[in-house]
């Protein structure tokens, strides 16, 4: 009572108020004083973080260099194309090839740079990169390192790999022959040939009426492109009917069909063998064009 008459009582109401209010200062003192602490680790260790990686960032580009320079100092002996008689040459030097060993020649059919065998890798080492490079590639060595090569054969086989006493390199892989179709598509010509051991013996073909590229905009563009790949349809659709009914033919070992690889897609289902390619012209000069460039076998000296 006497602390009230005297207002001691609000006083030490208010001392109460004021040292809770210290307290819950304190406590946020304390607590920032944590967090600016835990901050400073924080951004010291980022700072770590950040050190290491730069280590391990010029570490890795010091490999790639090193890699880019020994990739550029890493290259083919000679690359040659061969196709014709010359081709025939070629693969009759490698046949002629023998090994007293029987597993003393390997051949081995990478068909890209993803799928080198183990065989291939173990034998070429640091060189094994150029088969990549070269796959798809019949590739060729013998236990000498005489022979080192590899052939981009116009018909794919099998992936395959080993060791022999010979070479294994079938004419068909490589050369015209047999009883077969060889037809040019591309999105306003036509062309298809049946060839007896690479001489052409039969041929038809035509062209459509496919309108080229618009250079207005707008409406009429889309009118145009609309119309333009319409007639490009009715174009492969009687190109496919072509290819269907050759394709019944029992006496064709097989059909191959090269062009445009927009297209392609669309008579793929007809076909044995597909392959791009950018023969232009008239029918019967496109199919030609393309039949020597098909057959056409590239020769990498590894």
């Amino acid at each position: 009572m006497i602390d009230r008459l005297l207002g001691r009582a609000e006083l030490k109401e208010r001392i109460a108020e004021l040292e809770e209010e210290k307290r819950h200062l304190e406590r946020r003192a304390e607590a920032e004083e944590e967090r600016r602490s835990d901050a400073v680790a924080d951004r010291q260790r980022a700072e770590e973080r950040v050190n290491e990686l730069e280590h391990r960032i010029e570490s890795l580009e010091e490999r790639l260099s090193r890699a880019a320079s020994e990739e550029a100092s890493i290259e083919f002996r000679r690359v040659s194309d061969a196709r014709g008689e010359r081709l025939t040459d070629v693969l009759g030097r490698f046949r002629a090839v023998e090994s007293d060993d029987p597993e003393g020649l390997l051949t081995a059919f990478v068909p890209d740079a993803d799928a080198v065998p183990t065989s291939v890798s173990e034998w070429f080492g640091d060189r094994a990169r150029l088969v990549r490079r070269a796959a798809p590639a019949v590739v060729l060595a013998d236990d000498s390192g005489a022979v080192s090569a590899a052939l981009s054969p116009p018909i794919e086989p099998d992936p395959f790999d080993r060791w022999d006493d010979a070479f294994r390199l079938a004419d068909d892989w490589f050369r015209p022959i047999g009883r077969f179709a060889f037809a040019v598509v591309r999105s306003d010509t036509f062309a298809l040939g049946t060839y007896e051991d690479g001489e052409r013996v039969a041929f038809e073909g035509f062209t459509s009426d496919v309108k080229e590229a618009h250079s207005k905009g707008g409406f009429s563009q889309g009118r145009f492109e609309r119309r333009r790949e319409g007639q490009i349809r009715d174009h492969l659709k009687k190109a496919s009917r072509e290819l269907a009914a050759v394709g019944d033919a029992a006496d064709l070992d097989r059909v191959i069909v090269v062009g445009e690889r927009s297209v392609l897609g669309e008579v793929r289902e007809h076909a044995d063998v597909t392959d791009v390619s950018d023969a232009t012209g008239k029918p019967e000069a496109a199919l030609e064009d393309a039949f020597r460039d098909f057959w056409t076998a590239r020769i990498h000296a590894v």
